[in-house]
């Protein structure tokens, strides 16, 4: 399982989804903004705002605030000018990070950033540095008890399923980002429901924590997400079911 997939299933498990919806509203109504203000107001002519209102609906965001981001992006009413940077830094073992940020204040933002880092046992790295160890990948998670593996596969094989993996209470299927939303499109037509779903960095290769580097790393993604400006954070670890128990 792959850093991001198992530190989601973390996630779902600690319940921290809930305990932070404020947290998340926000880093959704920033995705909606800058979604809207690169692509139009448009969802049907913008696959990025499309599938930043699809999330903001899984998470129960009323209409009006995901209306007023798209207003805000579009134009129709003043808002903030977000700046996309991603980062790219090592954490405990050597694992490698990519940060992707939101910000109206990039100074601001790197400094706070590079302080996470160098407190969870990380450091900053340069441009280029662990970029090249991520591809971009569309995952969709479904739970096991909505549907079988061989459901699942009729539903979306010929829409661009490329892999089905077990990861134990959940299926992770993966795609070619270019027919994310049609595999996304011919699951729900069969009324499988969507646990979770986005396009994001896969790793490469995964790096093999436990102990204390473990418990470090899953502290340091826990810190670095809990930032107001970070949108998503990235890394190639891995770590046994045992210590993801024990730490999380």
């Amino acid at each position: 399982m792959s850093g991001h997939s198992k530190w989601a299933t973390i996630k779902r498990k600690k319940g921290a989804l809930d305990a932070k919806r404020g947290k998340i509203f926000s880093k959704l109504i920033k995705e909606i903004t800058v979604a809207a203000r690169m692509g139009g107001g448009d969802p049907d002519g913008n696959p990025r705002l499309r599938q930043a209102i699809d999330a903001a609906k899984a998470q129960n965001m009323p209409h009006d605030n995901i209306t007023r981001a798209i207003k805000k992006g579009s134009g129709d009413l003043d808002g903030v000018n977000y700046e996309e940077i991603t980062y790219e830094a090592y954490g405990p073992g050597g694992v490698a990070i990519l940060v992707e940020v939101m910000t109206d204040n990039k100074n601001r933002s790197v400094a706070e950033i590079r302080h996470i880092l160098s407190k969870g046992g990380g450091n900053m790295g340069e441009s280029g540095s662990v970029a090249w160890m991520f591809h971009k990948k569309g995952n969709i998670i479904i739970e096991k008890s909505a549907a079988s593996e061989e459901q699942i596969m009729e539903a979306a094989l010929d829409a661009g399923l490329e892999d089905l993996v077990d990861e134990g209470e959940t299926f992770s299927v993966s795609t070619d980002p270019s027919q994310y939303e049609d595999v996304c499109e011919a699951i729900k037509a069969q009324n499988i429901p969507i646990l979770e779903s986005s396009v994001s960095m896969v790793p490469e290769n995964l790096i093999q924590l436990s102990g204390d580097a473990a418990e470090k790393m899953l502290r340091l993604m826990e810190n670095l997400e809990d930032h107001d400006d970070v949108q998503k954070v990235y890394a190639n670890f891995d770590i046994s079911d045992e210590d993801m128990e024990k730490y999380s």
